[in-house]
Parts: C-alpha cells; structure tokens; sequence
C-alpha cells in the first residue's frame, strides 16, 4: 500500500437506529466512488451491526475487533511474548483485514470492547486504523447511533459530521444530544443533518433540529425498504431514487462532491 500521507476527508455518519444512517452512508460510498473514480475511498464499519458490509455488497472474514480478541487472549493466558508479537503484527494483520472492493477498500471495526479491558491494546489499534487512514482521500464511517465510540475506537477526528434523523421526536432529540456531545469529544469542520424516510414533505415545519442546518429531506422510499430486505448492495440503485439524490444533495451542500 502506498505509504504516502494523506489529508483525507474523513465522513462521521451517525444518528438513533432504525432511521437509515447504515443505506445512507453506504449510498454516500456509492457516489463518492462514481464522483472521485481514481481517488482512494475507505468505508469504516463501526457499527457492531456490520450492516455496512451488506449494504455494500462486502463480505467480512476478519474485524479489528477479532484481532483484539486475539491479542487479548494471548494475554490472559500469560503467553506474554505472544501477545507482544501479535501487537507488534496488529497493522500488518488490519492491512490483512481490509477487503479491497471495485472502487473502495473496507474494514469492519467489531463488536465494543468489554468496560475496562486493555486500553493500551484499544488505543494501539485506534492508533493503527488512524495510520491506515493515512493513505486515503476519502473516509465513510458508519458509526453505532452515538458518536463517543467514533471517538473511543476510531479516530478522534472527523471533518464531516453528518446527523442522520427521521421525522420523530426521538429522533430529531438524538442527533441534537450527538452534536452535544460531539461538540466535548470530536474535532469536526462541518455538521449537517439529513432528514431521512420521511411520510412527506409537510413534517418539515414540525422538525426541531435546533442550530443544526439540514443538507436534505429524503421521502420514504418503498424501493429502497426492498433493497434493504434483500440485503442487496446499494451500488445497483437507480441514481433517481430518493435516496441517491438526497444523499447527492447532502454532499453537495457540504462541498464534498
């Protein structure tokens, strides 16, 4: 891989579950790839759902979090140099690790570690993910629906913060407490929210989403809720469907594409 540092544009997709953070992000890889054809694109699954990977037709064989446990293993059987050696191998087993697809290289970060077990071996591996970061242009990750484990196990910095909400209250109130909390724990450039399957366009007068500027208001798409119960690879939808557009005119409206 080339080892050349990079100033990469780093996308933090986040928002509550079930309002299509996972298809929009995979859609922005989508038209990331289709606008920068020979820019390098990393799609980072955070998410220990690992939908990411389904919607971008990917399929994982090994997670950071897999190589963690390893190391983790080794050393609560007291086989010490094991472990170390293994840490030492950790960026040559997360290069192993990513899957290069047509267009856009990927790598799933895993389930969360365990409350209190071996920061120094999670802060390596942040550390390595952030090295591999290095050598790419363009960076989508899907993160679980807060924001502190983009932080915790990814990368402390982002320069997109793009909120994902649906037309609920529930919803418009998470991405506004993720900005909060974004605002303590990750450096980021820009934020925007995206208003996603929405029944129509008359819910925008009741949506509160505070000082956050919305990029686009995407309706319900019945075409789309097949896709994602076929668990088919988002690539293959029309470049008309709302999704797409909206997602297009998010970007857009960030100056990313």
């Amino acid at each position: 891989m080339n080892s050349e540092k990079r100033d990469a544009t780093i996308l933090a997709v986040a928002g509550k579950g079930g309002v299509g953070k996972t298809s929009l992000a995979a859609v922005m890889v989508k038209l990331l790839v289709a606008a920068y054809p020979h820019k390098r694109i990393l799609a980072i699954d955070a998410d220990p759902a690992v939908g990411l990977s389904t919607a971008l037709g990917v399929n994982v064989t090994k997670t950071v979090d897999d190589i963690r446990k390893e190391v983790v293993a080794n050393a609560e059987d007291g086989n010490a140099k094991a472990a170390i050696e293994l840490l030492g191998e950790a960026r040559t087993q997360i290069l192993d690790a990513l899957v290069e697809m047509d267009g856009f290289s990927f790598i799933a970060v895993g389930r969360p570690e365990a409350a209190g077990c071996y920061c120094k071996i999670n802060s390596y591996l942040k550390e390595v993910i952030g090295i591999l970061a290095g050598n790419y242009d363009y960076i989508v990750i899907d993160g679980e629906a807060g924001i502190e484990q983009i932080n915790r196990r990814v990368m402390e910095k982002v320069t997109h913060l793009l909120l994902i909400t649906d037309s609920s209250r529930k919803g418009t109130q998470v991405v506004q407490t993720i900005k909060k909390v974004a605002d303590e724990l990750v450096m980021y450039e820009k934020v925007g929210a995206i208003a996603n399957r929405l029944p129509d366009l008359g819910v925008k007068e009741y949506m509160d989403l505070g000082d956050i500027p919305v990029l686009s208001y995407i309706l319900s798409d019945a075409s789309l809720a097949e896709f994602d119960l076929k668990g088919e690879n988002v690539f293959y939808l029309n470049d008309e469907a709302p999704i797409v557009k909206g997602a297009k005119e998010a970007l857009t409206k960030m100056g990313i594409i």
